[in-house]
């Protein structure tokens, strides 16, 4: 691997979107580097531990797949799990997502990127971005052993929270409050049906009111004490960290302190409780896991009408399936709409490309889209379709040299189809 040698396309962010960027890319015979900050691949399905990707279904009928399908289902099947029911749509939508395991599946993405020919840096994450007279991209890395500058036909930013188009000086919009975060992790050591889950409410509602822990400490509602869902669950996905904007070091910083401030306190305060002495905390995911930070302006932006519609847009890349699932830090601290039966959205091209940029391109959940919208196409199978769209435009971006905004649709629709993905049809 010569890191100084010109790129045809360099993926910054190794997780959800990037590795299927990277691994399209690759196997279409582009020049690929795929840079992440972290030990491991596969960003919220593994750092994050939200093991549980979805939605590839939608109705019954599957409307995602491709190379991240491929690596979902493989985890599947070499873990001895098992698949969902999809065609019992009925059932609530959780129960359609598919649980991985979180250590197979990063290593069968090292396995898929080395296969597909693409060069791999862990460890390392974007330092600079300089265009090269509308040719290309300078690309400087901050390494462990400093500063390696590298230089790429296209840049794919798959960052999650927009990293790369920041600091390439194109246009980016922040909402006014974040949604909370949540902080993945799992306890044991107790039995839940011997619990005074009455008693332990009423002793959590004490310590709340004196101010020594927060409802949210372990549940999403804001109100009231909720410890029967939390020690049910084990305490998988059950807490909210609030007003903490995480796209900067600094701002994740504090997330990550303040998630594992708050678990330490509920920690310390159920061991004194009744049938809750030998509480265990399993395992905590190596970062807390952020739900918005930014989104690009894109080219076209993604609205929740267009999304609720399920508007066919002329350059779609890809379906996306998931109700309308903004997290608050007020009442229950969820807004969730379900999808009109039949409704499937589409994800444009154009969502994915930052407005007035050349040979840049965006994937994952900072793609152009309103708030609403947002809180729905973030999640994890959204984003392999758009990582898988935004590597197929790269790579012919690179071998026809034109701007991925300038590649044919059919020369798109076409790679991708021949790479397992399901493409929406020409309106």
């Amino acid at each position: 691997m010569n890191l100084t040698d010109p790129y045809d396309v360099i993926v910054l962010g190794g997780g959800t979107a990037g590795v299927i960027a990277a691994v399209q890319a690759g196997r279409a015979g582009a020049r690929t580097l795929l840079v992440e900050k972290a030990a491991a691949l596969g960003g919220t399905t593994t750092t994050g531990g939200v093991n549980f990707p979805g939605l590839f279904h939608a109705w019954g009928q599957q409307v995602i797949a491709g190379i991240g399908w491929d690596l979902v289902r493989s985890c599947v099947e070499e873990s001895g799990g098992t698949l969902p029911d999809f065609t019992h749509y009925q059932q609530p939508h959780h129960r359609l997502q598919i649980r991985v395991n979180p250590h197979v599946y990063s290593a069968l993405c090292n396995e898929a990127v080395v296969q597909s020919g693409a060069d791999m840096l862990l460890h390392a994450m974007v330092a600079d971005l300089r265009e090269e007279g509308g040719d290309g991209w300078q690309v400087d890395l901050c390494a462990k052993e400093g500063i390696i500058r590298c230089s790429s036909r296209v840049v794919i930013d798959a960052t999650g929270d927009a990293n790369a188009t920041s600091i390439a000086g194109l246009p980016l919009q922040h909402p006014e409050e974040q949604q909370p975060a949540t902080l993945t992790y799992r306890v044991g050591g107790y039995d839940p049906a011997k619990l005074d889950i009455t008693r332990l409410n009423s002793a959590f509602d004490a310590e709340v009111k004196a101010g020594r822990l927060s409802y949210t400490d372990a549940s999403w509602n804001t109100t009231g004490a909720d410890l029967g869902r939390w020690l049910h669950s084990r305490g998988v996905q059950s807490n909210h960290i609030h007003h903490i904007d995480a796209r900067d070091s600094a701002g994740k910083t504090r997330l990550e302190l303040q998630a594992r401030k708050s678990l330490l306190s509920l920690y310390r305060f159920l061991r004194r409780q009744p049938g809750l002495e030998d509480l265990t905390i399993e395992y905590v995911a190596p970062e807390c896991g952020v739900r918005e930070t930014a989104t690009i302006r894109g080219e076209a932006t993604v609205t929740v009408h267009d999304y609720q519609s399920g508007r066919l847009w002329e350059d779609a890349v890809c379906y996306s399936f998931y109700p309308i699932d903004l997290h608050v830090s007020s009442g229950s601290g969820l807004d969730m709409e379900m999808l009109t039966e039949g409704v499937v959205p589409t994800i444009p091209r154009a969502a994915m490309i930052p407005k007035g940029s050349r040979n840049f391109l965006v994937a994952g959940r900072c793609i152009s889209s309103d708030r609403l919208a947002n809180s729905a196409l973030r999640v994890q199978a959204t984003s392999m379709g758009t990582g898988q769209g935004a590597g197929a435009l790269a790579a012919l971006a690179a071998s026809e040299s034109c701007t991925p905004g300038d590649v044919p649709l059919d020369a798109m629709r076409s790679l991708l189809k021949a790479h397992g993905a399901i493409v929406p049809p020409s309106p």
